[in-house]
């Protein structure tokens, strides 16, 4: 019966498929290959095992990490004037980077063997977020040697003998790296890439060696003006044959000490005011042996799937913590000033217009930094989290610029008017910088995240791509069978799991005993299924034409991502201990994600090709609108931001204590005073007295009226904002100039 079913059944659709569905691009192979699947497998499959998820491990410093932030980080922070850095100066100061170097800021992935501290993801993660807090640029300069670079290549591919000498080189700040890949004419498209090195022989160290000519123009290249050593991507070809195989090679990745002949840096770009080193660099005719390729001769051609492996640092830690950071800053920042700031005798945040802000914020700061922890204990478990990577960058960057739109909204002229005690607007600033780099959002969300996690997540569907690649036609038949009957049977699984969850509202849909975070389990289990099945309905209508319809893989990304994010912050809720006073922050993270999930299934279906297929699963599915969170529970997390609280605190998590801008550090002060002395203007409003009437008659104390008096003071140091005299202007934008006198060109 099997052989009846492979050759009269399967023979006729295994030859559409390998006609029908387009053949893998060498590039797309690699990025395929890179990296791994993790919990986003789990949401694929249609059926989740939460057990799994409650395996992780929460994340945890070590005593050494800890000892770290609490020293050398604070120390850091002390010494930085982030307005000075981009207003005056346009760099750190010398004593920071000698400071960076001697504590081995730049070696936090290198292991101690080599020098380095060896830290854990999350202890990386924690750190970047912790500067981010007091300086981008700061947060910046250590984020790039730890994250994409020569330090991370060389931990995943490099020889021994290239780990020996570079590490701990890098370790220690003696060599500072960056890495070039984006060229003039090719950024997410590497295969556009014109940056080119030719196999020849040349002189090195005196001795003629077989080696690369180099030639390069790269930009928006991080560190790039002071690096000593930069990491090369380029296509390597090899006209004379001189390796023995064919004459285009492939893109490769190689180490450049930059004060070789030909090697051209130093010039500056300026990433939206923000003052990190970033800028240009040019190869002209440049010669390095072959040993300096990473990983040696046996890496060449090897290097885009060596840059997909290595891109899990820059997507899944730093970029997530910086704007975790910024995001949970705006909310900290938003919700103290809505309190200490006054309008119509009340507190901005008593008015729900506010709320409506305020909200929001609070409950994304909490579902971000829950990911980012998740995210954090996968990859200390020494995963290469490819997929969840893509997602970490996309979503964490895009509630970054949400929230800081958000916060300058409610801060209105107070975020608006630039100077060393505003502490939004650096934020404001670098959200575009943190959208385009490490792959552009765009990009990223229309083709990566679902193109790359539909293929790689799903349980059978990069098997039978394989299997239609073979080109034995009876193996590649042989393998497309036994593939393509247990998708069979997986979809019919799903179909049946996803039509009964969602007529009978998920009610019975597989759960953990997690008391009143039950039914949010269930909703993800109910939508992991419906998802699945569209995810399969959406292969067998376009076939390859998915790979062409970005507007419905990206929404299709979305809901990936969302179940993630929902997934983390039930991870984030059970690990602290199911706290109560949390609960409105998980709640308000799963009603607003599943409406969103809800909204994107439904617009998938509706830009459905196949009408008839989009009227079935629509039936078997219902996508119906949710309406999200409502004014209540948008209200109750508004209302955590406040007040001083546990919760709020674990939403601010480890920001401040000495890496606060100074701005936030008034702000701090004023919300503490405030705080404290709201029992006693009860007692002032309730009689209906000023604060001098009131000491006046006795109804408070001198040491009472001083501390109002001190909390006045404190609420308008918030409120103030910073102004300059034209001379002041005309020191930090040289380009200013005061017409006290008229012009030499006005006189001419």
């Amino acid at each position: 019966m099997s052989g009846l079913i492979r050759n009269h059944v399967t023979r006729p659709i295994h030859r559409w498929a390998r006609t029908a569905l387009p053949r893998l691009s060498d590039t797309e192979a690699e990025a395929l290959s890179a990296g791994e699947v993790w919990w986003e497998a789990e949401l694929f499959s249609g059926d989740p095992d939460w057990s799994k998820l409650a395996a992780v491990a929460r994340p945890e410093l070590t005593e050494a990490e800890t000892a770290f932030l609490e020293g050398p980080c604070t120390a850091l922070c002390e010494m930085i004037d982030d307005w000075r850095i981009n207003h005056e100066e346009a760099d750190l100061p010398p004593e920071v980077w000698t400071f960076l170097r001697e504590q081995r800021f730049f070696g936090m992935i290198i292991p101690e063997e080599h020098g380095g501290l060896g830290f854990s993801a999350f202890a990386h993660s924690e750190v970047v977020r912790y500067l981010s807090t007091r300086s981008l640029t700061l947060a910046v300069t250590v984020m790039v040697p730890n994250s994409l670079g020569p330090g991370e290549l060389l931990l995943q591919f490099g020889t021994e003998d290239q780990q020996r000498h570079w590490l701990p080189r890098l370790a220690d700040g003696r060599e500072l790296p960056a890495f070039g890949l984006t060229s003039e004419k090719a950024g997410s498209d590497a295969s556009a890439m014109t940056d080119e090195g030719i196999v020849c022989r040349g002189m090195w160290d005196d001795e003629e060696v077989l080696g690369i000519r180099l030639n390069w123009a790269k930009r928006y290249i991080t560190l790039s003006p002071v690096c000593t050593v930069l990491g090369l991507a380029f296509k390597l070809r090899d006209p004379d044959g001189l390796l023995g195989g064919d004459e285009d090679i492939g893109i490769t990745c190689a180490l450049v000490p930059t004060d070789l002949p030909g090697v051209v840096t130093g010039r500056r770009h300026i990433p939206a005011g923000t003052m990190f080193q970033n800028g240009p660099t040019e190869g002209h005719d440049v010669f390095i042996p072959l040993d300096h390729i990473i990983g040696g001769q046996d890496m060449a051609g090897r290097g885009w799937a060596m840059l997909m492996g290595a891109l899990a640092a820059g997507r899944g830690i730093s970029l997530p913590s910086l704007s975790a950071a910024a995001v949970a800053l705006a909310a900290h920042g938003s919700g103290a000033y809505s309190r200490v700031r006054e309008q119509f005798g009340l507190p901005i945040g008593k008015f729900e217009g506010i709320q409506e802000k305020l909200g929001p914020l609070a409950a994304s700061a909490y579902a971000l930094d829950s990911a980012r922890r998740l995210t954090c204990a996968g990859l200390d478990e020494g995963r290469a989290l490819a997929v969840i990577s893509a997602i970490m960058k996309l979503h964490g960057t895009t509630r970054m610029r949400d929230a800081a739109t958000a916060a300058m909204d409610i801060h209105s002229g107070k975020a608006v008017i630039d100077g060393p005690s505003n502490y939004l607007s650096p934020l404001y600033r670098a959200v575009p910088i943190g959208i385009t780099v490490e792959g552009a959002n765009i990009v990223t969300r229309s083709l990566i995240v679902f193109g790359q996690g539909a293929i790689r997540a799903h349980p059978y569907l990069l098997d039978e791509m394989r299997a239609l690649e073979e080109p034995d036609d009876e193996a590649s038949l042989d393998a497309f069978h036994r593939h393509f009957w247990a998708h069979v049977g997986h979809t019919l699984r799903t179909a049946g799991r996803a039509v009964g969850r969602a007529w009978t509202g998920g009610h019975f849909a597989p759960a953990p005993d997690a008391g009143r975070a039950r039914w949010i389990y269930r909703q993800v289990s109910r939508w992991s299924a419906a998802y699945a099945l569209t995810a399969d309905m959406a292969f067998l209508t376009l076939g390859g034409g998915l790979k062409r319809r970005e507007m419905i893989s990206a929404r299709m990304g979305d809901v990936l991502s969302d179940l993630y994010f929902i997934s983390a912050a039930l991870k984030r809720w059970d690990d602290d201990g199911r706290p109560e006073a949390d609960l409105p922050l998980l709640q308000y993270t799963a009603q607003d994600a599943l409406a969103r999930v809800r909204r994107n299934l439904d617009e998938v279906l509706a830009n459905l090709p196949a009408r008839w297929a989009a009227w079935l699963f629509r039936a078997a599915i219902r996508p119906r609108a949710s309406r999200g969170p409502d004014d209540r529970l948008t209200s109750a997390c508004a209302a955590l931001l406040l007040e001083p609280s546990e919760t709020r605190n674990r939403l601010t998590g480890r920001m401040f204590g000495g890496c606060q801008r100074d701005g936030v550090a008034d702000l701090n002060d004023a919300f503490a005073k405030v705080s404290t002395a709201e029992p006693l203007r009860k007692r002032l409003r309730e009689a209906g007295k000023s604060p001098d009437e009131a000491l006046a008659d006795g109804t408070i104390s001198q040491d009472e009226k001083d501390r109002l008096d001190e909390m006045s003071a404190a609420v308008a140091r918030v409120v103030a904002v910073d102004d300059f005299a034209p001379g002041e202007l005309a020191r930090f934008f040289p380009e200013y100039r005061m017409p006290d006198t008229p012009s030499q060109e006005a006189a001419e």
